[in-house]
């Protein structure tokens, strides 16, 4: 019962939580694929060493979005806790800059609680993302930190098929801040001064529904879908950081449909 008030009355807060100044910009829709091979190595008792390669498109398959590799380790402690450490090189396309080879790391850990065939989890996960192309440091970050809070529900009563859904929202933690007076005989930001890298929000809503087909002892096919809701913020100031151009929030609302082969060995 606690875990659900938990739940609800994040849901309550989450909407407050994302305010800031600024222009919204008008909601964008827009279709996505994920497709990944992931290799699964027992090293230990509970220790499993991981290695994928995802590929995603955007646009509605008009557009690759990103390709990725990843190499993690992940340990289970017991029954209700795990955790893990991984490491991301992904190369994503930006519109206006081409190709931008970035690096990740994420930690994990998860809580689980097992009652008859269902299975309730909380996971935290902090990611490091390290920007490699040139930017303007009052506009981003060059290394943003997020934290990804998901609850997930698992049903095991099946042989080889388990269905899942899950909840996520996640918290830039070092967006860049500023304070700025909107002048509107000018129609243009004034008195404005950079405040470091210290906002912190939430920048976007996942659900998600799946299921794992483990055809094999060896073989598993992960088949889901993604429904996110981005609202990013869009800084434009001269190179100097001296003058505010604009500040708008990107929104988007985001569907996926994503298949995944691991081999365990």
């Amino acid at each position: 019962m606690k875990i659900r008030y938990l739940f609800l009355s994040s849901l309550l807060l989450v909407p407050f939580l994302g305010r800031a100044q600024g222009t919204e910009n008008a909601l964008e829709n827009d279709f996505a694929t994920r497709t990944s091979v992931a290799l699964d190595k027992k090293l230990a008792k509970g220790l499993h060493l991981t290695a994928e390669y995802e590929l995603r498109t955007e646009n509605a398959l008009s557009k690759i979005d990103r390709h990725q590799a990843s190499l993690g380790l992940t340990y289970k402690f017991n029954n209700w806790l795990k955790g893990g450490l991984e490491y991301t090189f992904f190369d994503r396309y930006g519109t206006n800059a081409g190709w931008q080879p970035r690096h990740r790391a994420s930690a994990f850990l998860t809580v689980g609680y097992k009652f008859g065939n269902w299975r309730l989890s909380l996971r935290e996960m902090a990611q490091l993302t390290h920007k490699t192309e040139d930017l303007n440091s009052y506009q981003e970050t060059r290394n943003p930190v997020t934290l990804k809070t998901r609850l997930k529900v698992q049903y095991k009563g099946f042989a080889a098929v388990e269905p899942y859904a899950f909840f996520e929202f996640k918290t830039v933690l070092n967006d860049p801040a500023c304070a700025a007076t909107w002048n509107t005989t000018q129609q243009a930001y004034t008195a404005y001064t950079f405040k470091g890298y210290t906002d912190t929000y939430i920048n976007r809503y996942r659900g998600g529904i799946g299921l794992t087909w483990k055809i094999s002892k060896q073989h598993a096919i992960d088949l889901y879908g993604l429904f996110d809701y981005c609202r990013d913020k869009n800084i434009d100031t001269n190179k100097e950081g001296t003058r505010l151009k604009s500040l708008t929030w990107d929104r988007t609302f985001r569907s996926t449909v994503g298949l995944g082969y691991t081999f365990s060995f």
